[in-house]
Parts: structure tokens; sequence; C-alpha cells
């Protein structure tokens, strides 16, 4: 029987870290537990961040710094990270504005009783990405993540 890509399982458990940890700081910043917050994109850690920082992290730890795998992780990880904090964040507001505007038009369609407006069931989903602080605290937990796995390996 084979063994599973060690790469692979690190990446892995520093996303389900990352992911456990948003239920943490969920509870810290609200007062409240929510579980749910184990299964949502967005928030603190990111979780993308942490995955493909402990798996650069982890290939450079075993590879080296010079070598063709560490780098494929490395411009994949800030590609990866820099799309979480710009492109999806920037989606997440745009939704964000979507919802207010058609709570805006709800309101003013009372006053103007032949105005038809057909209510979507639910609102688009507003927490997409992360802030730069957040990707940040991601790479920072991969990171650390990663060179722990890779090191406790070599033992």
């Amino acid at each position: 029987m084979t063994k599973m890509n060690r790469g692979i399982i690190t990446a892995l458990s520093a996303i389900g870290l990352a992911q456990g940890l948003k239920v943490l700081t969920h509870k810290k910043i609200t007062g409240e537990w929510d579980i749910k917050q184990a299964f949502t994109t967005g928030g603190m850690p990111s979780s993308h961040s942490a995955g493909v920082a402990a798996l650069a992290s982890y290939v450079a730890a075993n590879k080296g710094t010079r070598h063709t795998e560490t780098a494929l992780a490395v411009v994949f990880g800030a590609i990866v990270m820099y799309d979480a904090q710009g492109i999806r964040r920037h989606t997440g507001e745009i939704a964000q504005l979507v919802n207010d505007l058609e709570d805006n038009v709800v309101a003013l369609s009372g006053n103007f009783p032949s105005f038809e407006l057909v209510q979507r069931e639910e609102e688009l989903k507003e927490l997409l990405g992360h802030q730069p602080i957040e990707v940040l605290a991601g790479a920072a937990l991969g990171t650390v993540f990663g060179i722990a796995c890779a090191r406790f390996e070599d033992r």
C-alpha cells in the first residue's frame, strides 16, 4: 500500500486547522460560539492562505528553496493569496452593495403599487474573501505549520 503524499496531508491539515480557528476568532469577536464558522469562506485566519503557505514551506523545508517544486508552490501560493484578498474580497463587497440596493428598492416599491418587484429568495453571499490581515495570519499559520510538519517528519 502506498503512502499518501505528505505535502497534501500537511496542506489539508493546515486548512482544517485554520477553519477550526475561525470558530475561536468568531467567539472572540462576537462573544458567541458558532460551529458553522468552520465551514465558511472568508474570516480569520484565511484557510486558503494557510493551506498554500503550509505546502510551500513544507516543500521548501524538504527540497530546499532552490528546487523547482518550491518555486511552483510559492508562485501558486502567491496567486491564491492575492486572489483571496483581492478579487474575492471585492466580489463580496459588490454582493453587499447589491443586497443593500435590493433592500432599498423593496422599501421604495411600497410607495408605488403598480411597480412589480420579484425578490430573490436568498441574499447574495457577502463574506467571500479576506482582509489583508486575515491572509497574513493564514500565511503565518501555514508557514509555521508546514515547517513544523517537515521537522517532525525528519525525526
